[in-house]
């Protein structure tokens, strides 16, 4: 028996190559979001075989990529052609396109009749343009602001639009205040000043801003609507784990670097500069806090902050500036959470690699802790003055063997100290001759003189033979950069060093 049904379907996170919904299908990265009430009249359920297709119609094909509409000119990207059962049913896709009146579309038999019953635009969040004049009081009054940096003919930017207002519509239900969450943009043609300002070198680059203050970390995950709503999400999430007892100090994760807050009570001007840190390094760090009662044996001379670092050896650290002063509550936090020697892990490379700055890392095995807290100690004790023009890096041997195999080593070989300077990877000696004064200073001061370059492919420098010693060139060919590889890729950014621009 015919049954009469109602098919609501919202048209959300859409975007170019997307798969096709059932009932009503495609992507159209150009048009607005736009849910659609069907009713079908005289018509069987999905559950029952589908309805004969029409006359003259194509077969139902297996999209791969949105099918447009040759005669759909009023859509920015030509339209699309969505489909319904096994004919095609196309379907205006934006709501300035549609007819006052209901439309119907009718085939030979009357029980194919279908008609648009009424339309449902989801609500709109606007996407705030970014200029010389407005940037900073937008950004300074925004708790979380997103900031999409785009060029109109990237086509990376193009597919990413859709997508990122898309993410903004969702998130305006959840957080509907107008400072709680901004997403915005920068047309980086328009304002090559402000993409200069924020060292923009590729599109799109997806920034976050907190009360005006851009975090050191970007937006590097997957472009979908979901994955950009759970982020922002988790940047709105309380970074601090309150304490109800004490005995739980003596539980944390000493695998992390925890920052634990003892404060009087949790509406104070120290507890609100304490937490405004933990909301922009909360990805470096531990933060916990305890109050009043429970926080009271640990207040002996007021309100203060503790850092515990890894392990169990390592004795606590109190802060002893002012704790209402930002700046300096800041600087020593980040100092302990933002470790001089970082570890690379596949998940962060390209952020290490776009710094832009050459790797001395140390290759060790998982467990040899003990050669890393070596490497750590002597570069903290000869290449502190060096921090601005060097990453000191240490990786895992077993996730990194193929860096290893470039250099002729194997984890077996482990621990070994190289430098990738993105062009070439140089090896250090033995990794013992790294507690000979200076040895380790020089390495990174040949680099920088090019002094290494030079002697992999002609051998030492004069300077280096002894007297009447033949001096011959040897040439050789170094390894290349490894690392490299793991900087922004083509197939996801408009490279800005690749174009005339630069």
């Amino acid at each position: 028996m015919a049954q009469d049904y109602m098919f609501r379907r919202a048209l959300r996170e859409v975007g170019p190559g997307s798969e096709g919904v059932r009932g009503l299908s495609g992507s159209c990265p150009g048009c607005s979001p736009l849910e659609l009430r069907v009713e079908r009249t005289g018509s069987r359920c999905r559950e029952n075989p589908p309805l004969p297709p029409v006359p003259g119609a194509q077969p139902f094909p297996i999209l791969t990529q949105p099918s447009p509409v040759p005669d759909a000119s009023a859509c920015p990207c030509r339209g699309l052609r969505r489909y319904h059962d096994s004919w095609h049913l196309p379907i205006l896709t934006r709501p300035q396109m549609l007819p006052a009146s209901p439309v119907y579309f009718n085939s030979t038999e009357k029980h194919n009749e279908e008609k648009v019953t009424s339309v449902f635009t989801p609500v709109t969040a606007e996407i705030i343009s970014l200029d010389t004049e407005n940037i900073d009081d937008i950004l300074n009054n925004a708790d979380v602001a997103l900031v999409n940096f785009y060029a109109d003919w990237c086509r990376f930017s193009q597919m990413l639009h859709p997508i990122f207002e898309e993410a903004s519509n969702v998130i305006k239900e959840e957080y509907p205040n107008a400072n709680q969450v901004v997403f915005a943009r920068v047309d980086c043609d328009q304002h090559s000043d402000i993409a200069q300002r924020y060292r923009i070198s590729k599109y799109p680059t997806l920034k976050l801003f907190r009360n005006g203050m851009m975090m050191k970390r970007e937006y590097r995950g997957q472009r979908s609507v979901k994955a950009l709503a759970d982020y922002i999400r988790q940047q709105k999430s309380d970074p601090i784990q309150e304490l109800h007892d004490l005995a739980e100090i003596t539980t944390p994760d000493r695998s992390k670097r925890n920052i634990i807050g003892y404060f009087e009570q949790k509406d104070s001007e120290n507890y609100r500069v304490f937490e405004r840190v933990a909301n922009i390094l909360h990805d470096d760090c531990a933060f916990l806090a305890a109050f009043g009662v429970v926080s009271k044996p640990e207040r002996y001379s007021g309100d203060n902050i503790v850092y515990k670092p890894p392990g169990h050896s390592a004795p606590d650290m109190v802060y002893l500036g002012s704790m209402t002063n930002f700046d300096g509550t800041y600087n020593w936090i980040q100092d302990k959470c933002v470790p001089l020697v970082r570890e690379i892990t596949f998940e962060n490379g390209e952020e290490l690699t776009e710094e832009g700055l050459p790797f001395l890392i140390l290759f060790h095995m998982k467990e040899d802790t003990e050669s890393l807290e070596i490497f750590q100690n002597e570069v903290a004790r000869q290449l502190i003055s060096e921090k601005g023009t060097i990453n000191f890096l240490h990786a895992d041997c077993d996730k990194f063997r193929h860096p290893l195999l470039h250099i002729q080593k194997t984890p077996a070989d482990c621990p070994v100290i190289a430098i990738d300077s993105f062009r070439h990877m140089y090896v250090f000696g033995d990794f013992r001759d790294v507690l000979i004064p200076g040895k380790l200073k020089q390495f990174v001061f040949d680099l920088h003189s090019g002094k290494l370059h030079r002697e992999f492919h002609h051998g030492p420098d004069p300077t280096d033979t002894a007297p009447g010693e033949e001096v011959q060139d040897v040439a050789s060919s170094p390894p290349e950069s490894s690392f490299q590889k793991l900087a922004p890729s083509e197939y996801r950014y408009t490279l800005l060093r690749d174009r005339d621009e630069l």
